[in-house]
């Protein structure tokens, strides 16, 4: 957590009731842990085991994988756009222009052969 930024002060955590299978047990006990990142606004609720303890501790895990998500996916669209910046800028290829030129050049021979509508000849 420490590795991520997260501190133990900017978390908010409560306990709520479970739910699902698992009989009266699960329905009687606040086992189920609910936590809010505050800066973020992430949240995360885990009721993976029985114990309040343990699911503490996977509640805490899955948030800092989703922060790592988080950061990961930033990571990756700003090399995005840096590589998508430098492949527009870069100088297109000789045979790539001579490509587009005969082409163009194709396009406009084949406009000029095209006669006008209302005139005959």
């Amino acid at each position: 957590m420490t590795a991520l930024g997260i501190v133990e002060e900017d978390l908010h955590e409560s306990f709520i009731l479970g739910s699902g299978s698992g009989g009266q047990k699960i329905n009687k006990t606040n086992s189920c842990v609910f936590l809010k990142h505050l800066p973020s606004g992430l949240q995360v609720k885990c009721q993976e085991s029985r114990s309040r303890e343990m699911n503490r501790y996977l509640a805490r895990e899955a948030l800092c994988d989703s922060f790592e998500g988080i950061k990961r996916d930033k990571a990756t669209a700003q090399k995005q756009a840096v590589e998508k910046a430098r492949r527009t800028n870069r100088q297109r290829s000789r045979r790539s222009k001579q490509r587009s030129v005969a082409e163009k050049r194709q396009q406009s021979e084949k406009k000029s052969l095209r006669r006008s509508p209302g005139r005959e000849e």
